[in-house]
This record gives C-alpha cells, structure tokens and sequence, in this order.
C-alpha cells in the first residue's frame, strides 16, 4: 500500500510527499482507514512506529473538509490528550507538518508555565487542541475552553498517563466531550484499567496492534555490560572516551541517580544533562532542543521523562539500571534503531540486577549478549553461549586490566 491508495485530499498528500513518505508503516495503513470511516479506534503500538501520523494525517483529512476555509470562525474540533509536555509539543509539530497546505489551525497548553500566552491563543480560535490532562482541565474550569462541538477525542499514550496517575483526570476530561464524539485510543501496553477505559468511553472500537511489547527493534544491536555498581559510571566514561560515542541517551532509575551521572560526567569535559521530574518544562524542554541539535553529547534520563523523546536518528541508548519491568527495556532501546537507522543498545548488570535481566530475556524471547572486554567486570557473570571467552578463570589477567585501567584512570571522577 502507498498514501496514494489512502485517497486524501492533495493539500495532506503534497505534504506527504515532500516529507518523503511514500508507504505507510503497519500501524498507519491499519489505523487511516478505520480513522476515515467515522469508527472509534484503540490501537496497541509503541512509540517509534508511526502512531502519531496514525491519527493525525485522517484527523487533518476530515478537518480540512469542514473547516479548511480560511474564513470560517476556529471552534476546538479535535482534542489530542496526552501525559507530558515533550509529546505534546511533537505531536502539534507532527499536525504543523502534515497540514502545512491547509488552513486548519492547533495548538498545545501545558502546566509549569504562565498561561497568559495560551488563553490569548485560544481566544483567537483554534482546530485542535494539544494538552495535558492538569492544564486542560484548569482553563475549562476557568471558562477558556469549550468543548461541546468535538468531534475528534484523542487519548495517547493512555497506558503512561495511567502510571503518573492521570486516569481520574482523564475520565473528568472525556465526560466534558459530547457523547457523539469519534474517539481514538493508543497506548503501548494494554493493562486491564486501559480495556476497561475503552470498553467505557468507546463505541464499538476496532481494535489495532502492531510491534507487541516483547519484540524489540530489528536494526538494534544490544549488549550487555557485567559490572560493580560502584564501577558503573567509570565504564560509562570508559565506554564514551574509547569508543568515541556522541549523541546517546543514558536511562537511570531514579532522579538522583540522574543527576549523579551528569555530575560525574561533567567533571570529565562530557557535555551532559538530564531530564526528569524535578526539572522544570522550560528547562526540560531546553535540555531536549539541545540534544536534538547536538550541542550536549549525553542526556540523562529517567523512563516518565523520556517517553515523549522522539529522535529518528539517535544511535546509543545505554541502560545505566537495568529496569526492574522488562517492557521497560523494549520501550528504551526502542529509541534507537528508528527509521530505517541502526542502532546499539548496552545495558550495564550489577549483582542484583541479574534477575531482571532473566525477566528481559524472557519477555524479548531472545539472549543478549555479554560483552566482557572491558575494565571493570566483576567475576561473578553468568554463563552465556554469545559471550567471548570466559573470564572467570583469568584472574591474573582480570587484574592485570584493572590495573592498567587505574592507571589510564588516576583522575577519579567519580
């Protein structure tokens, strides 16, 4: 299938075309078509697949047919919630370039800045509407947004806007929609409080899924790094200095890890900075722009922060913790190996990390492979078919390195 056979009008179409896209991915040639036929859509798929042009290119068709006159007074026709400002930003970004020949107008309103600015923007008139669940909820509260003439409700990333405890906000948010509202459901997983979400606010949905949780991107080399937790960030260094890496994003399991990490860097001449929830927008969103435009080598991340990163060209993503939830990993290394590019996934195992990597490897169905050529190893790894030769039974040799290490390393950054 091509966009071609999709029959969009041509000002999407035009877009499209000088956007480079030619055939749709999985999710967006199951997706378009039920989207187009008026029916209420729940789609499975994970971030990196296309899941925003999924809903945003038939949403813009449709617009365009009832709006597009330059003319015609903007009422909020589509409302797009979602988790976090990052994503918010992208997916405004993604309806500015699909609809760029058209005169349907959006905008995003998120917390943690003035709202000045975005009541002014509404009160000019918009089409769609980008937000996230707390600020929404506020200015309707405040009389800035009306909602009785929506015709499109999208929930994205529903299954991330349950985990930072936004589904009683979401449930308030659809209530103040009319009952014959098209609505369209997309998350990455699929927990039973997300069926049960659909099953209440949706009308007989056609149900969507591509890429399943378990699998893990085809173009990812992935590697696993054994190591003393209190070694982890020395190999990190190691790793960045050596192998000369620029433009990787670092996931750790807590904020103050994150920030430790960064720090630890920074004393080494690493342009590095992180994002996560004690960081403002503003400054999260500066971060992010920088990394994009390469002017910081590492960000630092924690997994809620990071969900909204969409970079199709990052080619490192290291797990500095190993997460505790296996869907986790999939969802992180998600991040590289993105269109069509190949990418290099490296997870580093402490001792008591072990288990959750028994719990990845079941998940993905598949061994990653131990890389046991570096300084900092400890003995006790586990046997593996794709390791080089086992270490164990070379400890001259072991120490030998680590010495060799200590002396390249008698800076201690740490």
């Amino acid at each position: 299938m091509t966009f071609n056979d999709l029959h969009l009008i041509k000002n999407i179409q035009t877009a499209l075309t000088e956007e480079g896209y030619e055939n749709p991915t999985p999710i967006q040639e199951q997706a378009i078509p039920i989207i187009l036929a008026g029916t209420d859509l729940v789609g499975c798929a994970q971030t990196g697949t296309g899941k925003t042009a999924a809903f945003a290119i038939p949403i813009l068709n449709y617009l365009h047919k009832i709006s597009g006159s330059a003319n015609k007074r903007k009422i909020i026709r589509t409302l797009v919630v979602t988790p976090t400002r990052e994503l918010a930003i992208q997916i405004d970004e993604s309806f500015n370039t699909y609809g760029k020949y058209t005169n349907i107008r959006s905008m995003v309103i998120f917390g943690g800045v003035n709202q000045m600015s975005q009541v002014d923007q509404l009160k000019k008139g918009i089409d769609i509407l980008i937000a996230t669940p707390g600020r929404l909820l506020d200015l309707h509260k405040q009389g800035f947004i009306d909602l009785n003439d929506l015709h499109f409700l999208v929930l994205d990333e529903a299954d991330q806007m349950l985990d930072m405890g936004f589904i009683n906000d979401v449930k308030k948010i659809v209530k103040l929609t009319p009952d014959n509202r098209q609505t369209l459901l997309f998350s990455a997983t699929m927990p039973m409080a997300i069926r049960e979400l659909a099953d209440t606010f949706l009308k007989t949905p056609k149900y969507v899924s591509v890429t399943p949780v378990s699998s893990t991107a085809e173009n990812v080399n992935q590697k696993l790094y054994f190591v003393g937790k209190e070694d982890k960030r020395k190999l990190l260094y190691h790793i960045i200095r050596n192998d000369k890496i620029d433009n990787v994003l670092v996931f750790t399991r807590t904020k103050h890890g994150a920030d430790n990490v960064v720090k630890a860097l920074k004393k080494n001449n690493v342009t590095a900075e992180a994002i996560h929830g004690d960081k403002s927008q503003n400054a999260r969103q500066r971060v992010l722009e920088a990394f994009k435009n390469k002017e910081i080598s590492v960000l630092v991340a924690t997994d809620i922060a990071a969900r909204g990163i969409d970079i199709e060209s990052l080619p490192y993503v290291i797990n500095f913790d190993i997460p505790n939830i296996a869907e986790t990993y999939v969802h992180r290394i998600g991040r590289t190996g993105r269109a069509g590019n190949s990418g290099l996934a490296i997870s580093f195992c402490a001792s008591d990390e072990q288990p959750y990597i028994k719990d990845i490897e079941k998940l993905i169905k598949m061994t990653i492979k131990i890389d046991k050529e570096h300084p900092y190893p400890y003995t006790d790894v586990p046997e593996n078919p794709d390791a080089k030769p086992d270490l164990r039974n070379k400890n001259k040799e072991t120490n030998s390195r680590k010495s060799v290490a200590s002396k390249q390393n008698k800076k201690r950054w740490y």
